[in-house]
């Protein structure tokens, strides 16, 4: 605004000042021109005026009140040569036409308040007053042709003061509008600033509602997750208590029903002890099975050991039964922040990876890798056999894997299937990847 105010103002002065100049002027011309008209009829007639024109302007100029008025006077010729002056030294030079004399010479009455820095204008600038210097063209009378030029110097104390009171008034009146333009902005941004300070207080309210509710949902998440793990390791320890109990009652009562069978068979005859070799099979068959199940129901006490020995004792196990070698990489010692139910969950996706590894991939390439990232455990099984197919990828994983996914998420973890394609380092295969989120303690 400040900008503008000084850009409109200084261009209305200007305006304002070139409109009094023209005016004035032309005023003075028109009157100038009623007494030189007569006078300067002959001046293209030679590089001087005749004796009587000169007299003529003498008596004119010299103790009249137009005189008095205008202070100096020349008289052109086309080429720029001066053919009388008030300042007689000046008569029969020949000076450059700048633009005012090339305008008065194209028929243009034109005028300047100082502007006193030619050559020709010593005189007139050794006056130290304000001179309004005019060009007027001269014209014939008969034929309205332009034989020279006249230019005077007046007396310029009042215009000065009246282009100062105009070019004062001309700013107050750009001030106040600007003033008032930007008085109707202040309000309109003070009403607007007033809107937004309401609305960022709303904002700022809903947001701390927001956090507030944010909060409550973490912590509820974080109880459903505890409760989650709770209920999980309290099923393991059920089912841990579940194969004991198998172990420690039926599978003991068989072993003993077997060992009896052993007794009989020397008490009945040849044709019983064909029944006494199906009978004692199926005991062993059912007591098999018995340690099979009681086996896969019961856990190591697991819940106080590091994580890495965790996994060693599930790798080791598998190797045992089948005959296979697993790599393991990645993590070693503990961490602290895993909880109970989280230590169980990677026992059982550990256990539940290799498992499926030796069943689709018949244990080829078969490792186990932890990795952690900052609040996460990423675990992932890997093999390097056929997997499963495009079809079934992602749509059957099978009462294990579904299983695993919903124990995983109630803690909070991710459980990803994916096929790895071969490169010229890897084989293809697939990885079983679960990521699990450290939460301190509550896992």
């Amino acid at each position: 605004m400040l900008a503008a105010t000084v850009a409109v103002g200084y261009w209305v002065s200007n305006r304002i000042e070139e409109a009094v100049v023209r005016n004035t002027a032309n005023a003075t011309a028109l009157y100038m021109e009623s007494f030189l008209s007569p006078i300067t009829q002959d001046i293209d007639r030679g590089d001087a005026l005749p004796p009587g024109a000169i007299l003529a302007l003498e008596e004119v100029l010299e103790g009249t009140s137009l005189g008095e008025r205008v202070k100096s006077f020349k008289i052109w010729k086309p080429d720029g040569r001066i053919i009388y002056a008030s300042d007689p030294t000046l008569i029969g030079k020949v000076f450059p036409v700048d633009d005012g004399l090339k305008a008065a010479f194209e028929g243009v009455v034109s005028g300047e308040i100082g502007g006193l820095d030619e050559p020709e204008n010593t005189t007139e600038a050794a006056l130290g007053i304000p001179l309004l210097e005019i060009y007027s063209p001269v014209r014939e009378v008969w034929s309205g042709r332009i034989v020279g030029v006249a230019e005077f110097y007046e007396v310029a104390d009042g215009l000065t003061d009246d282009l100062a009171k105009a070019r004062w008034r001309s700013w107050g009146a750009v001030a106040l509008v600007m003033l008032g333009i930007g008085g109707a902005m202040f309000l309109i941004v003070l009403q607007g600033s007033r809107t937004i300070d309401s609305q960022r207080a709303a904002l700022t309210g809903q947001m701390a509602a927001l956090r507030d509710l944010a909060d409550q949902n973490l912590a509820l998440r974080l109880r459903v997750q505890e409760a989650a793990g709770r209920a999980s390791a309290m099923n393991d320890r059920a089912l841990r208590r579940a194969g004991a109990d198998l172990h420690d009652g039926p599978a003991q009562l068989l072993g003993f029903a077997a060992l009896r069978l052993d007794s009989l068979r020397g008490l009945v005859g040849e044709p019983e002890q064909t029944d006494l070799d199906q009978v004692e099979s199926a005991l062993r068959d059912s007591l098999q099975e018995i340690r099979q199940i009681a086996r896969g129901l019961s856990l190591p006490e697991i819940e106080a050991r590091p994580i890495d020995q965790i996994v060693q004792g599930v790798v080791q196990a598998h190797e045992a039964r089948h005959g296979v070698t697993v790599a393991v990489t990645g993590l070693s010692g503990d961490i602290a922040e895993l909880g109970p139910a989280a230590r169980i969950c990677l026992y059982r996706f550990v256990q539940e990876g290799l498992n499926n590894g030796w069943k689709h991939a018949g244990g080829a390439g078969q490792r186990v890798s932890l990795h952690r990232e900052g609040r996460h455990l990423q675990v992932t099984v890997s093999d390097e056999g056929p997997g499963l197919s495009a079809e079934g990828l992602g749509q059957s994983e099978g009462m294990g894997l579904a299983g695993l996914r919903d124990r995983v998420e109630s803690l909070g973890g991710s459980l990803i299937l994916t096929r790895r394609g071969a490169t010229g380092e890897r084989p293809g295969g697939m990885d079983l990847i679960m990521m699990l989120e450290i939460q301190g303690g509550g896992l």
